[in-house]
């Protein structure tokens, strides 16, 4: 049996005419292969970023392509929708033009209290539904003569009026809502050519008395 002498470490052999650096392992060089990994990570790195930024264009293009569409929708369905209420309003303005005669016979026969029993009941009856469409009648005596919902049948002068003036209603005016069915044809009365008006007679009037009043 050998015995080992402590404190001496057994080194590998060393050929003749080698030095003891190379009797030490080198570490392995890295490849071509290897050294070339790196880059080639970037490069991928760098391609997938570049799609990342397509999709994102082309996802915003399809987003703006889609609010487009939509803003178009919603437009298409207003006007659809005014067209429609435009459309009813045309229909039932004619239907009830057709029955403004009948509804003028039922004014004049209420006026000479002809408009009694079962007549009366359906008078009365027609005028509820055609004011349930949204007829309205239109047009007093003494208000101001407006030429876009009056038709002035009559002329006259006054000298109790200061303007142009709705002195009699020959037949009511009717509307839908703004939609003016049918003027109202009145006689109208202008102020007296060079005549003063009552107002300002009795203005001038009150100036003359409290004039007359004040001492000197």
């Amino acid at each position: 049996m050998t015995e080992e002498t402590p404190g001496f470490e057994e080194k590998p052999d060393v050929p003749s005419g080698a030095t003891a650096d190379d009797a030490e392992p080198k570490a392995a060089e890295p490849s071509e292969e290897e050294a070339a990994a790196p880059a080639g990570d970037m490069d991928k790195t760098v391609g997938l970023t570049a799609q990342l930024d397509q999709a994102r264009s082309a996802l915003g293009e399809r987003t703006a392509d889609l609010q487009r569409l939509q803003a178009e929708y919603q437009n298409y369905r207003r006007r659809v929708e005014r067209d429609r209420a435009t459309v009813k309003e045309v229909a039932v303005a004619n239907l009830l033009s057709e029955l403004l005669p009948v509804l003028d016979d039922v004014g004049r026969a209420r006026e000479h209290g002809e408009l009694v029993g079962g007549f009366k009941s359906v008078a009365e009856s027609m005028e509820t539904v055609v004011a349930k469409l949204g007829l309205q009648q239109f047009g007093k005596e003494g208000e101001p003569f407006d030429p876009t919902i009056h038709e002035a049948l009559m002329h006259s002068y006054a000298p109790d009026v200061t303007e142009t003036t709705c002195v009699a209603i020959l037949q009511p005016g009717y509307r839908i809502g703004e939609r003016t069915i049918r003027p109202a044809r009145v006689a109208v009365a202008e102020p007296q050519p060079g005549a003063t008006p009552a107002a300002a007679k009795e203005e001038k009037t009150d100036d003359e008395e409290s004039g007359g009043t004040e001492e000197v």
